[in-house]
């Protein structure tokens, strides 16, 4: 997204290459030493990025903060706000990172989460209570280690299928590995019982299973939309990415709107009704996306869906989390925690890998139709991806035109295909809710120890 470009080397005619600034041997260019150090720091980076989550994502079933100070007739508005934060707050930190690094430099993204940070831990020291609870058995490692080979197994799958086939050798061999794995974890996690990673038995319960569920299905659906939303505003529209940050904020506004309203929503007709008009909207918003983006429509063709959308998801997130939390006792409320953010995160690796996936292989599939007389070299290029075919479109000749055309025309092709999968995954789920979804009140019934619901956000 920045705007601020590495420079080219220059080549003589033939073909070695000169030494400008950009050329191998040039004397600026960093040496040997220099590119390791650049990795070292690159990595470090990445690692304090991962390692943080990771290692709230360890403590948080000990760190259950809003049930254990917000009263019950005020929980329902403060999981409002805590799920809009986190299904729109990422559209934010993307419009405030894209804003710095189109202003100033990439380098001032570090600054934004250390800012957020320390004001974050000074609130926490100053105000958040204690809420640690304490278990008596010792960690799961077989079940964590089979947990990670089935989820990578399952990933490979769906970002790989569309891409070699369904049928291809890597393909089922990466479907019996995760299928294994995922066996293999559910069997050994009924053996623990108390002491299992997560325990299984738990998706017996409605409101726990059917809140769990919607929250992976939503949130792989909303990444796999910004997956496909990006490029189009960016390699269609040729927007800066400040400006397709920006484009993102109705959906995100409307997202937090809606989870904000869905408690009271959800007190008047029920969690179930609330989760699936939610879902319908949602569902409704990626069709019609899918039915009226077109290049010449550019950002009104697709502004309607993103605010249906933006509702639709907002309203199916508080209940589905409401739901997870009131399912358990106080003393299983670290599970109901954990399970509100790993069923995020799996969520969106799950829609990243399989609408991504679906929007490269529809991309691919219609280009090959229109690259007729586009010379060879330009015509493979732009068989990767939209962003190689508009580079690659200067050595086209007198083609470079009809490329740029069929490029966008082909990534809306593609788009298409992921919004249609996106729709039939969504319309699946609006049938589950209906048949298995949570079917009390929203908030903690009577005979019930209150719920808890971590503030942490994926």
């Amino acid at each position: 997204m920045s705007t601020n470009q590495a420079p080219e080397a220059s080549h003589d005619p033939s073909g070695a290459d000169a030494p400008g600034e950009g050329a191998p041997d040039a004397p600026d260019a960093p040496d040997a030493r220099q590119r390791r150090t650049i990795l070292i720091a690159v990595c470090v980076a990445l690692m304090a990025v991962i390692a943080s989550v990771s290692g709230l994502n360890v403590a948080q079933p000990d760190l259950a903060v809003i049930t254990s100070t917000f009263p019950k007739e005020e929980r329902g508005r403060a999981i409002g706000v805590w799920t809009g934060v986190a299904g729109g707050g990422g559209v934010l930190g993307m419009f405030l990172s894209a804003a710095l690094v189109d202003a100033v430099s990439w380098r001032w993204l570090f600054v934004l989460p250390i800012a957020l940070v320390v004001v974050a831990l000074a609130m926490t020291l100053r105000s958040v209570p204690n809420s640690r609870e304490r278990s008596g058995h010792a960690f799961d490692t077989v079940g964590a280690l089979t947990s990670v080979v089935a989820v990578v197994g399952l990933i490979f799958v769906l970002q790989e299928g569309p891409e070699r086939g369904w049928t291809a050798p890597a393909t089922l061999a990466g479907l019996a590995v995760g299928a294994i794995a995922a066996i293999g974890f559910v069997t050994w996690e009924l053996s623990r019982r108390d002491a299992a990673l997560l325990d299984v038995r738990l998706f017996r319960e409605r409101g726990l299973a059917g809140g769990s569920i919607t929250l992976l299905v939503v949130f792989g659906v909303q990444a796999g939309i910004f997956v496909v939303l990006f490029p189009f505003f960016q390699a269609v529209l040729g927007w800066s990415g400040l400006l397709s940050t920006l484009a993102l904020m109705p959906m995100a506004v409307m997202m937090m709107m809606a989870s904000g309203l869905a408690p009271q929503l959800a007190a008047l007709v029920g969690p179930r009704a609330t989760m699936a008009t939610g879902i319908l909207l949602a569902g409704a918003g990626l069709a019609l996306m899918a039915a009226v983006v077109s290049v010449e429509g550019g950002y009104l063709s697709v502004l309607p869906g993103m605010l249906a959308m933006g509702i639709g998801m907002g309203l199916s997130m508080t209940p589905s989390t409401e739901a997870i939390t009131s399912a358990l006792p106080r003393e299983r409320q670290g599970v109901a925690s954990a399970l509100n953010d790993v069923t995020r995160e799996f969520g969106t690796a799950l829609g990243v890998a399989l609408l991504g996936a679906l929007l490269s292989s529809g991309y691919r599939n219609a280009i090959d139709s229109r690259l007729a007389g586009v010379p060879e070299g330009p015509a493979d290029t732009a068989r990767e991806g939209v962003a190689n075919a508009l580079d690659a479109a200067h050595q086209a000749g007198p083609q470079a035109q009809a490329l740029v055309r069929a490029t966008r025309e082909s990534f809306v092709d593609g788009w298409q295909n992921a919004m249609w999968a996106g729709v039939a995954v969504m319309a699946a789920l609006f049938v589950y809710v209906l048949v298995r979804g949570p079917q009390q009140p929203t908030g903690t019934p009577a005979n019930r120890p209150e719920p808890a619901v971590d503030a942490i956000a994926p």
